[in-house]
């Protein structure tokens, strides 16, 4: 019972957990359906895969991020334990839903996977309301986009006429992309900088943020998603998309990563957002047909949201464990999976007949990545913080 207690205590625990189980369970069922060896995906696998990692596995890491952030952010208490077990237990009844789907009427389906993220906002709402700041508030515009992506899946599911299930997989993809720009905006240079303060590294070689290159990144961060979900334009879509990769590698180029390389918890935020940006472009390009969307969405989804996820949840871990901010060599290895995975799946899609085969491998590296986060963490995620009394 102590256990169960102290998983809910504190929104990081249960959420990072879950979406670390859940990430190595759903890429471990995919990986064996490419093999051959998986069943039980329902009538499309391609998109019970692609809805898991979007709708299930990331919304329970941003789920525990905000929990976390948000009381730091405002100076008010964090979400009680009730809330936050009945938190997980939607987010948890929602990914069983999806993966019953076809014994379900596909309204219930939609009822039940929709709820996690309306009960995850008004809790933030609730928090942020009491030191309202426009920076903050913002996200909320990207937790309704993402609702809004899995609304625009499920009215397909349930067959309105209405909806369109891989135009909803889009919007969720770049909509956790353009939250993931924004954060890592915020925490990369600041992190790094303070790293680079403690290690007594002049001022001049310090992260450097351009305001002009700020502001174009927020503003292509807020309107991307919603060109996405509205489907009217593809040509301005890509266009957009190409000038927000283009953007955030202009502003990551000034924050000192190479200095970062001996750091691999400082490191893995810049190579996730470099992946970020190279995987916004390529998707841009694609519209013009001039690159695989293939190859764009995963590494944006891989390296770019996987790599983020990751980065963030682990230092997160560490930091309000009371532990020190280095990463265990297991999660090291952990953070450069991620990334080998995102480039053998783009170099997979041009292998011809050894396409299974990346696909295969980088389904592998994946898990084994989630599995070296789970080693790692485990011990931060379900034990007391060090120095708590009791």
């Amino acid at each position: 019972m102590r256990v169960f207690s102290l998983l809910f205590s504190e929104g990081f625990r249960v959420f990072f957990l879950s979406a670390a189980l859940y990430g190595l369970f759903a890429g471990a069922v995919w990986t064996l359906y490419l093999s051959g060896h998986g069943a039980g995906l329902g009538t499309n696998p391609n998109l019970w895969h692609a809805h898991e990692m979007i709708f299930g596995y990331a919304t329970a890491a941003i789920g525990g991020f905000f929990l976390t952030a948000v009381p730091n952010w405002t100076g008010v208490p964090g979400a009680r334990h009730g809330f936050i077990a009945l938190a997980a237990g939607l987010w948890f009844l929602g990914r069983l839903a999806v993966w019953y789907a076809t014994a379900f009427p596909p309204v219930l389906v939609a009822v039940v996977d929709l709820a996690f993220l309306p009960v995850l906002a008004l809790k933030i709402l609730s928090q942020l309301i009491k030191r309202p700041k426009p920076q903050n508030l913002m996200f909320l515009i990207f937790l309704g986009y993402l609702w809004s992506a899995n609304l625009s899946v499920h009215l397909e599911w349930i067959g309105l006429g209405i909806g369109d299930a891989f135009s909803g997989l889009r919007a969720g993809l770049i909509t956790l992309c353009a939250l993931i720009a924004v954060l890592g905006g915020r925490i990369t240079p600041a992190f790094t900088r303070n790293a680079m303060k403690r290690a007594g590294e002049p001022e001049a070689k310090w992260p450097v943020s351009r305001p002009v290159l700020e502001r174009a990144g927020l503003i292509l961060a807020i309107v991307l998603p919603g060109l996405v979900l509205s489907d009217l334009s593809q040509t301005v879509t890509s266009v957009a998309a190409i000038a927000f990769g283009v953007v955030l590698a202009l502003r990551l180029a000034g924050w000192a990563g190479l200095w970062c390389r001996s750091e691999p918890i400082l490191l893995s935020l810049h190579v996730a957002l470099a992946m970020l940006a190279l995987g916004m472009v390529t998707w841009g390009l694609s519209g013009f047909d001039l690159m695989s969307e293939l190859v764009g969405v995963h590494l944006l989804g891989i390296g770019g949201v996987g790599g983020m996820t990751l980065a963030v949840m682990s230092r997160a871990a560490l930091g309000h464990s009371g532990q020190p901010l280095v990463a265990p060599r297991l999660m090291a290895w952990g953070y450069g999976l991620i990334a080998i995975a995102a480039i053998v799946r783009w170099i997979g899609t041009g292998l011809g007949e050894y396409h299974l085969q990346a696909m295969l491998l980088a389904g592998g590296l994946w898990v084994a990545a989630l599995a070296f986060f789970l080693m790692s963490m485990w011990p931060a995620l379900t034990r007391p913080r060090l120095g708590a009394s009791g």
